[in-house]
């Protein structure tokens, strides 16, 4: 195997490991040797997850994790410890949309849900994900942001706010703890067809019609593969990819460089 692709032993902890990008890159990880504790609120699903992969031979724990709850996010830590005795890769994948509405409309409820979920799911994993990395002095955290985090996202105030501040707590995570040996950055998706988007309201009207709208607004003319935007994580979670930290990595078809 590729050294830059090998994941050998790497104990990696994901949230958000039902579905989706979560449940993408367990598998993409885990074929490169990685072994997995996984997370996530949505346990049958999760469960069918982790059963595909042992059935493959893949190591792997499901862990129920909502991660608006510390206590749960401390646990998978805690998890990865006992079992494999230590923690090498977090990612801080969990979140939520939120109905499209004009600003002025966002009611505190929404605003409550994205700052429980979107911003303290990801402070209360790294909190507890950068103690169990600094006694070994090396470690790899990847936060799920989004284009929307990066600027303006019309009708998706409250989601955009939140995701801004994934990449806030990013940066400033990463200059901390640098010396240390702990890498930590953001990704930053386009629209890509994973289930928080096609059963968001953003589909409400059409999935169809939503898909042609943004992918006009991307140079490629088409939204994102979810393994494109995994494969791209592959690589930024890549033991061999030691000195990139404190970035906000764009992966959006071309859209920022407009």
């Amino acid at each position: 195997m590729d050294k830059l692709l090998d994941f050998t032993g790497q104990v990696t902890l994901i949230t958000g490991a039902a579905q989706g990008f979560g449940a993408l890159l367990a598998r993409a990880l885990g074929e490169r040797g990685a072994k997995l504790v996984l997370g996530d609120v949505k346990k049958e699903a999760l469960q069918g997850v982790v059963a595909d992969l042992q059935k493959d031979g893949i190591e792997a724990i499901a862990l129920d994790c909502n991660v608006a709850i510390e206590a749960q996010c401390k646990a998978m830590v805690d998890t990865a410890i006992e079992q494999f005795g230590r923690l090498d890769i977090a990612v801080n994948n969990a979140g939520i949309g939120q109905p499209l509405e004009l600003t002025e409309d966002v009611d505190d409820a929404t605003f409550d849900a994205q700052w429980k979920v979107n911003v303290m799911g990801v402070q209360y994993g790294m909190r507890h994900q950068i103690k169990a990395m600094k006694p070994k002095g090396s470690g790899t955290i990847l936060n799920v942001s989004s284009m929307a985090g990066l600027g303006g996202a019309p009708r998706l105030a409250a989601y955009s706010a939140a995701k801004h501040a994934v990449i806030g707590l990013s940066k400033t995570a990463a200059v901390e703890t640098a010396a240390l040996g702990i890498r930590v950055n953001a990704i930053c998706p386009f629209f890509s067809l994973t289930p928080l988007v096609t059963n968001s309201a953003l589909a409400a009207a059409g999935l169809d019609q939503a898909k042609a709208q943004l992918s006009r607004g991307a140079p490629m003319k088409r939204l994102a593969e979810p393994e494109e935007i995994v494969n791209t994580m592959v690589l930024l979670l890549s033991p061999g990819n030691t000195y990139l930290t404190g970035q906000a990595i764009a992966v959006d078809g071309g859209v920022s460089a407009m």
